[in-house]
C-alpha cells in the first residue's frame, strides 16, 4: 500500500504528533475524573512517566497509540513501507521500553493497565471505559483505618 501524503504532509504531520496530553489521553482522564478517581498525569518519579497515576488504588494506566506501541492484530497498527529499517528497530525500541518499564513498575508493586488508541472510538469508548473503571476498583487495596 503506498503512501497517500506527499513526503512534505507526511513530515507534517509527523511533527505534528504529540507525546503527552494526546485525545485518547484526555478522553481516559475525562471519563475517570467524572467518575470521582482523582490521579496524577505525567508523573516523572515512575519509570514510562505514566500517562495516568492513580495513588489510592495503587495503579498506573498506560494510553498507548496502536502504532508507535505496535498494538498486535490492531488494523491501525501497520508496518510502514518505506524506510523499513529505521521504523522496524524505532518501534522494536518503543516495545522493549515498555516491557521494561511494566516489569519495574510491578516489581515496586504497581498494577499497570494499559489502555489501547482504538479502544476509544465511539463505537466501543463507554463500554472500555466502564471496563476499565472496574478494572481499577475490582481488586483494590483495603482502605486504610483511622483511629
Amino acid at each position: 500500500m503506498a503512501d497517500t501524503h506527499s513526503p512534505q504532509v507526511r513530515s507534517y504531520n509527523m511533527l505534528r504528533i504529540r507525546s503527552m496530553n494526546t485525545q485518547p489521553e484526555e478522553i481516559v482522564r475525562k471519563y475517570l475524573h467524572s467518575k470521582g478517581f482523582r490521579y496524577r498525569k505525567n508523573d516523572k518519579r515512575y519509570p514510562g512517566k505514566p500517562d495516568v497515576v492513580l495513588p489510592k488504588f495503587k495503579t498506573i494506566i498506560f494510553v498507548h497509540g496502536c502504532f508507535w506501541h505496535c498494538h498486535e492484530g490492531c488494523p491501525d497498527f501497520v508496518q510502514p513501507k518505506s524506510n523499513q529499517d529505521y521504523w522496524r528497530e524505532k518501534l522494536n525500541r518503543n516495545r522493549i521500553r515498555d516491557v521494561e518499564n511494566i516489569g519495574k513498575l510491578r516489581i515496586i508493586g504497581w498494577r499497570v493497565i494499559i489502555v489501547w488508541e482504538c479502544e476509544l472510538t465511539k463505537q466501543h469508548r463507554q463500554e472500555s471505559l466502564d471496563r476499565l473503571a472496574a478494572k481499577i476498583t475490582q481488586t483494590a487495596p483495603p482502605a486504610k483505618r483511622q483511629i
